[in-house]
């Protein structure tokens, strides 16, 4: 069942399990005996191929050190395509392995999950598999993910997000899969390997922790066991993610944002996310721009959105924040969330509006790169009528959007649309 058809009937809450984790600076070091131990021969090691990194080859090597062969597909895309999943899911059964490596963010961690899903039914297409729990065949390869970036969480998560290039190339897709079976056994978080990572790039990373942890604290779902772990999230990336941008090899920075993001993920795994996921999804669908940074245009938006929903716990958002909310009232309290947002917003430089996207601005993004016609054909977002339109439709197909606190329809989502294209931020200060 969808969750918007289990919300109504039923008040009981899934708790969706994480998997084993090591966690801070070195851990990269040990891939080699914990691919032994679980089983490990031949793995095929899925990324997008890291440029300005020996990253990638380090991880391989030392897998190699230890007697495994090692078979690299370094061709997964951002934002990563359904071909990305079905070629890396060829080479792994052309070249007969029995395992997998991620090496990268949520990128190469998405496509892995969703070929290892593949890989589970016989190559099936991924694109199969949208939705909630839609595998038959829960035993699929062994797969550690190592992350170089501070933001998606994928490691940890049951969920994976892949672009649908088989639709109308003038409706592209974009979707969620989630899937018990698609848990990593192993997540490997290490923060040196976050030293590489641009400044732009770890902004708009940090803001994907703070869209993860801020949306279970308020979704509908209500989601308690997920509510400390969003709060603390949130503290630790007011804390943190200034210092990682701004100064790239500070260890307790980079340290900081780590956690920060494993925690944002136990936070969802469970308690859900919203519409500013499903904005993002959207956007990237028609633009290829990176993940992190439409969470970061979306999310002063839908929390100004949700707020008259839920002023008391955007007022504990805003305490998580280190705002001073003594004597405040909780609308008031929650406005210095919306305010607290946006400062940080514009202290890691983050672009404001989706319509000052450029795609030589900033890594990750593929403005008239992509895929396909329409991608090619999209160098500049418009933000026009006619995308705000077709934007807001695709929020209602979105997976998150029902978790979303306030309802969510054409008419009042489209002018939340409107102004993460066009808006200003000086309207919520």
């Amino acid at each position: 069942m969808q969750v918007d058809e289990l919300l109504k009937p039923f008040p009981i809450k899934e708790f969706h399990p994480m998997n084993r984790g090591l966690l801070g600076p070195g851990a990269h070091e040990i891939i080699g005996p914990e691919a032994i131990k679980l089983g490990f021969r031949k793995c095929l090691v899925m990324t997008t191929g890291l440029r300005g990194s020996d990253t990638v080859h380090k991880i391989a090597e030392s897998l190699k050190y230890h007697g495994l062969e090692v078979v690299v597909f370094d061709q997964v895309e951002s934002n990563p395509k359904d071909y990305n999943v079905m070629d890396a899911v060829a080479l792994y059964q052309e070249e007969k392995c029995d395992s997998m490596v991620s090496i990268g963010g949520g990128s190469a961690h998405d496509a892995c999950k969703g070929a290892r899903i593949s890989i589970a039914h016989d190559g099936r297409n991924v694109n199969e598999f949208e939705g909630f729990n839609k595998s038959e065949n829960p035993h699929n390869p062994p797969h550690i993910a190592v992350s170089t970036t501070a933001g998606t969480g994928s490691e940890t998560s049951w969920a994976y997000v892949i672009t649908d290039t088989t639709t109308d190339p003038d409706n592209p897709h974009k979707y969620v899969a989630f899937d018990d079976a698609a848990l990593c056994s192993l997540a490997i978080d290490d923060p040196v390997l976050y030293f590489d990572v641009p400044k732009d790039y770890t902004a708009q990373c940090g803001f994907d922790v703070l869209a993860h942890a801020s949306e279970p604290y308020v979704s509908r779902l209500n989601f308690w066991p997920s509510m400390g772990n969003g709060l603390y999230a949130i503290k630790l990336t007011l804390q943190h993610l200034r210092q990682a941008t701004w100064n790239p090899m500070d260890l307790a920075g980079r340290e900081g944002m780590m956690y920060a993001q494993y925690i944002a993920t136990q936070a969802f795994n469970s308690g859900g996310l919203g519409v500013i996921h499903s904005i993002s999804h959207a956007v990237s669908a028609f633009y290829d721009t990176h993940h992190g940074l439409n969470n970061a245009i979306a999310l002063p938006r839908v929390w100004a959105y949700n707020m008259p929903a839920l002023y008391e716990r955007f007022a504990d958002i805003a305490e998580a924040m280190g705002v001073d909310t003594h004597g405040m009232s909780k609308p008031k309290a929650a406005d210095a969330a919306l305010k607290a947002a946006v400062g940080l917003l514009r202290d890691v430089q983050v672009a404001e509006r989706f319509i000052d996207i450029k795609a030589d601005t900033y890594v990750k993004n593929r403005l008239g790169q992509g895929p396909t016609k329409y991608y090619e054909n999209a160098k500049v977002i418009k933000g026009d009528q006619a995308d705000v339109d077709r934007i807001s439709r695709h929020v209602l197909g979105d997976a998150c959007t029902p978790g979303n606190p306030k309802e969510v329809t054409f008419e009042n989502i489209r002018p939340v649309v409107q102004h993460c294209m066009t808006g200003s931020l000086d309207d919520f200060l």
